[in-house]
């Protein structure tokens, strides 16, 4: 591409070369198989009111008529013959498909007796053979051209492309209409077709945020899942202290159970440790002491039999030893702390 060239007409170049890559391309065909498949989809009314595809009116050049009779609707197509242009079958290396045009451009003076500026070119891609292209140049005068283009005017012809037709009688499918004489909006369908593709857009826009907005949910909902399961592993654990906490209190009840002297190990105590002239009119067990009272005959010896018993500890006398007239001998009352044993400790009755 011409570097001298202004912006609007790079663009201009650009959307031509875009245009003629895409005209008669397998992507324009499978995209108008897709809208006739979308278009039968629809209502027949909705479907009437889109209207089908413009047909092609073909005139050959040179006219017959003086004047030339164009059917409302239709695309028109000027066919001109293969003596008016200059074709060529070229072999071009595959890196040469990224801009053909440029590329042929450059050596349009090798294929042709014209210099570039004074030809208006196309260039076609047929196919790919290993590492090469097979191209076919049409080139044509400009000033040809444009005086064509000027009798189609004065006959009220404007045409919306510009082919060639083969020896055989059969369109190349090339379009040698320069960009600055196509029309804007040369059919009406065309913007109902605009639309389609912008409502195509969109609903793809649209599904691409549905499908965000559902994965944004899901993941407000997995993150609402492990809140809760959170809420309930605490709870578990809270739990948990609370039971561990109650078996250590059991757990020290049954050890502080278990440590004390039984009764019937404390009488069976008593019994042997106190001499056979002694008896008890009162005995009284907390759980941490002892009360003992009764009579005699040596009371004042009681203390160092208590301390033999093995359930007692730190034995002292209350008050003080007062004879009994009745009985003659000494009542007393003592008092003693109870031994506390070990839990695991065997017991007196233990066998």
């Amino acid at each position: 591409m011409n570097s001298s060239l202004s912006p609007s007409a790079r663009v201009r170049d650009c959307l031509a070369t875009v245009e003629r890559r895409w005209r008669g391309s397998r992507a324009q065909r499978a995209w108008q198989l897709w809208l006739d498949e979308l278009r039968q989809c629809l209502p027949s009314g909705l479907r009437h009111r889109l209207g089908a595809p413009p047909q092609a009116q073909r005139h050959r050049w040179p006219f017959d008529a003086a004047t030339l009779e164009a059917q409302p609707g239709a695309r028109q197509v000027l066919l001109l013959p293969a003596t008016l242009v200059m074709t060529h079958r070229l072999q071009l290396p595959a890196a040469a498909g990224r801009d053909l045009t440029a590329v042929v451009g450059y050596e349009l003076d090798k294929y042709t007796p014209y210099p570039r500026d004074h030809l208006h070119y196309v260039v076609r891609q047929d196919g790919r053979s290993g590492g090469w292209l097979q191209i076919t140049l049409v080139a044509i005068a400009r000033e040809r051209l444009q005086g064509i283009l000027a009798d189609c005017a004065v006959r009220g012809l404007t045409p919306e492309c510009v082919d060639v037709c083969a020896q055989d009688g059969t369109p190349l499918g090339v379009d040698l209409l320069p960009a600055s004489a196509r029309p804007l909006n040369p059919h009406p369908g065309t913007g109902w077709r605009r639309v389609l593709v912008a409502a195509c857009g969109v609903l793809l826009i649209t599904l691409m945020a549905a499908w965000v907005n559902d994965r944004q949910q899901r993941l407000a909902a997995m993150r609402d899942t492990v809140h809760a399961q959170k809420a309930q592993v605490a709870e578990v654990q809270q739990l948990r202290q609370q039971l561990a906490n109650t078996q250590g209190a059991a757990d020290y009840l049954s050890r502080r159970k278990r440590a004390q002297t039984t009764l019937a190990a404390l009488l069976s105590e008593l019994t042997a440790c106190l001499p056979d002239d002694t008896w008890l009119d009162q005995l009284e067990v907390d759980a941490a002491d002892v009360s003992l009272s009764g009579q005699s005959a040596r009371a004042s010896a009681l203390i160092g039999r208590a301390k033999a018993c093995r359930s007692l500890e730190n034995p002292q006398f209350q008050g003080v030893i007062q004879p009994d007239a009745d009985t003659g001998k000494d009542r007393f009352a003592l008092r003693a702390r109870l031994h506390q044993e070990a839990a695991d400790a065997p017991h007196a009755d233990t066998p």
